[in-house]
């Protein structure tokens, strides 16, 4: 079964807890704190699968966990980073953040895509010794792996998308010029998933064709089959537009065409605007009149009109040279930039809740609502600590700081960032 659409909850793994240990050797005094850092949390990783062809695996396990660091040791050893959890889906998968919309990887190169980062291993007892707390007995527990709830939305990868009614001749087509074959039958929906063909032109010169399933008048709005694979034509280069020029079925060839590009322009506006090439097949069909009717009408909208016989190839070489000329001047296959994630404010959260805790002289600082904004601070510019400034003023924490009896020179430690408290 073709699948395109799938929902997945992935999480990367947890950073492994910093380690409270201190250097016990025969014949050494006073070893001190060596109790290693936590070891970095898996990420999330999608990998393109040029074996997959569809989502289906997807409808079965849904839950994508990588592993926690490992936690630090005694010694200064530190925790071992956890493996990567490797996600293999086809090539050009648009992952994607349910809800927001936000497009997190389009996975259309063979490169890998870390799309969940693992979190920060927590530091060990070491980190918070200081000529006054030479005996620190706490650390700093791993931050957590980012988490989502993604949609996966497959678009093919293809040079040239052959859109048209059912029936009208695409598969035949595709089947002539390349090695693909689709199931060819005399009625409606015969092919009920995109299929893909490689065109040899000549040696070392390609380009891949869609036959996407036939589109109906309504398919954007969910008739048909049609509608489930538009998204399929989005990312193509070109199109070329099939019509029966005969009109064998009884329909006018001219209000097909209309209405397939109506469909497209509805669906996405930019496919009104994307390079085209009309085909008028079953020319054995038609009279002579009706081919040169309808290449008038094609040409009068700006086309340039190819009138074939698929089934016994003729034609279909001009067809095919016009296809590699216009493709040679055509940028590449779109691919789509992921998107950062939105800058995350004060005002975004209604609860401003701040846990302040005395941990040996050290005040720990725990919100929620803060890890999110510290995700998009910079600490090594000198604005963004500005900016960071006014957060922790305005969100409270200072005064938070105030009422648990913090004062000038006391050390606060706010996740990974520490800083010495000035009133």
């Amino acid at each position: 079964m073709f699948v395109d659409t799938a929902k997945i909850k992935i999480k990367a793994g947890d950073g492994g807890d910093g380690a409270v240990s201190f250097h016990r050797e025969k014949y050494v005094a006073a070893g001190g704190p060596d109790g290693g850092d936590g070891g970095r949390g898996g990420n999330i990783v999608f990998v393109a699968d040029t074996n997959l062809s569809t989502l289906a695996d997807f409808r079965y396990k849904r839950k994508y966990f990588a592993s926690k660091g490992e936690n630090g040791k005694g010694g200064r050893c530190r925790g071992r980073n956890a493996e990567d959890l490797v996600i293999r889906v086809p090539l050009g998968t648009l992952v994607k953040e349910e809800g927001t919309n936000r497009l997190l990887a389009d996975v259309s190169t063979k490169e890998p895509y870390i799309v969940a980062k693992g979190g920060k291993g927590g530091w060990g007892n070491p980190h918070f010794a200081t000529p006054v707390r030479q005996v620190p007995r706490f650390a700093k527990p791993g931050l957590p792996g980012e988490e989502f709830d993604v949609v996966l939305e497959l678009k093919l990868l293809a040079d040239v998308g052959l859109v048209g009614f059912p029936n009208v001749g695409k598969s035949t087509l595709v089947s002539v010029v390349s090695q693909a074959k689709p199931e060819i039958a005399n009625y409606h929906f015969t092919t009920i998933t995109p299929v893909l063909g490689v065109v040899s032109i000549e040696e070392g010169s390609s380009f891949v064709m869609a036959d996407i399933p036939g589109l109906i008048e309504g398919a954007w709005q969910g008739t048909g089959l049609g509608h489930q694979f538009l998204r399929h034509v989005e990312r193509c280069r070109m199109l070329v537009h099939i019509v029966d020029v005969s009109g064998s079925e009884g329909r006018d060839p001219k209000e097909d065409f209309k209405a397939i590009n109506n469909e497209l322009k509805k669906f996405n506006p930019e496919l009104a605007e994307r390079p085209m090439v009309v085909v008028g097949n079953k020319c054995d069909m038609a009279t002579e009149g009706q081919i040169a009717d309808f290449k008038a009408y094609a040409e009068e909208q700006g086309y340039e009109f190819f009138p074939i016989m698929a089934a016994i190839r003729y034609g279909v070489d001009p067809l095919l040279k016009k296809i590699t000329e216009m493709l040679s001047k055509l940028p590449p296959i779109a691919r789509y930039e992921a998107e950062p994630a939105p800058v995350v404010t004060v005002d975004d959260f209604d609860d401003h809740t701040v846990a302040i805790k005395n941990v040996n002289g050290i005040y720990t600082v725990e919100a929620d609502w803060l890890l999110q904004v510290m995700k998009g601070i910079n600490f090594d510019d000198y604005e963004s600590l500005n900016y960071f400034q006014k957060v922790l003023i305005n969100g409270g924490v200072i005064d938070a700081l105030r009422k648990s009896g913090c004062s000038d020179g006391d050390t606060v430690s706010i996740y990974d960032v520490e800083f010495d408290f000035m009133d």
